[in-house]
């Protein structure tokens, strides 16, 4: 697995031109809108997991889908760290309350998946606890999919020469600067360590029902596009028809006068 990944992330391949980038994007986003509308409409409920190195693109993928649709109905999850409470409880018990209900998609920023990666690799959890996270979850997922929801998993794959490229240009960047954890640094040193994790991971939890989808990201714009392309081929959604909107005459203003009072007008400086 391992080797494949490798090989199949440092193909050179021409990165794609900004303009098309941007208009493929587009098109993109209206399907996500047109999808998003169905899934309200169908009472559908959907979990899209993205997991993946550290400075993989995860987070502008989440961005691009979460732009320029409805909040209430793409809900993104980035849980922080367990509390002490929630250290003490069943492992799933804090990600079960973020599941969707009818009509919802919920993406999850890292997920259940944590316990597989970065909390075996940096010692967070047992090697007990490793394993039977690994033995139970496709019982779990199992579970959710004979529920009726859509569970859809994406892994975001980079060569070790891109990441270290990302790593610096996060270092040299304040405005990335606080994209770069203690934690992302020690992924930087402990890359096998993880590949080993996420290996172990594949091979426990990439079932013919919840299979893993490898997105190559060394390029992020191609990422971006076939992630979401992909995305929108897991789910048989159709156009719904839009009910046409009219402009209502606005009311008259009647005896209505805006009183005098002292705004607190912000500078005008551009």
């Amino acid at each position: 697995m391992s080797k494949n990944l490798k090989s199949r992330a440092t193909d050179s391949v021409p990165k794609l031109k900004r303009k098309y980038f941007e208009k493929e994007l587009q098109k993109l986003q209206v399907e996500l809108v047109h999808l998003q509308q169905w899934v309200r409409r169908k009472d559908e409920r959907v979990v899209i997991i993205f997991e993946g190195r550290d400075a993989a693109g995860k987070g502008g993928v989440i961005k691009s889908i979460a732009e320029r649709t409805n909040p209430r109905i793409f809900r993104v999850t980035a849980l922080p760290a367990p509390t002490d409470r929630q250290k003490t409880q069943l492992y799933m018990q804090r990600y079960i309350p973020h599941l969707p209900a009818a009509g919802e998609i919920v993406v999850f920023d890292r997920s259940w998946y944590n316990r597989a990666g970065v909390e075996r690799v940096m010692g967070f959890c047992t090697d007990k606890e490793s394993c039977h996270f690994l033995e139970t979850t496709p019982n779990f997922e199992n579970s959710l999919i004979d529920d009726g929801i859509r569970l859809i998993k994406y892994w975001f794959e980079v060569s070790d020469a891109v990441q270290v490229q990302r790593f610096k240009q996060r270092m040299e960047d304040p405005m990335r600067l606080w994209k770069l954890s203690p934690m992302d640094l020690e992924s930087h040193r402990r890359w096998f360590d993880y590949s080993r994790a996420r290996d172990e991971m594949f091979a426990a939890t990439d079932t013919n029902e919840s299979p893993w989808h490898v997105v190559h990201a060394d390029d992020k714009r191609r990422a971006r596009l076939n992630c979401i392309s992909h995305l929108l081929s897991q789910i048989p959604y159709e156009k719904l028809p839009r009910r046409k909107l009219k402009l209502p005459h606005r009311q008259k203003q009647g005896t209505y006068e805006q009183p005098e009072h002292p705004y607190r007008y912000v500078p005008s400086k551009y």
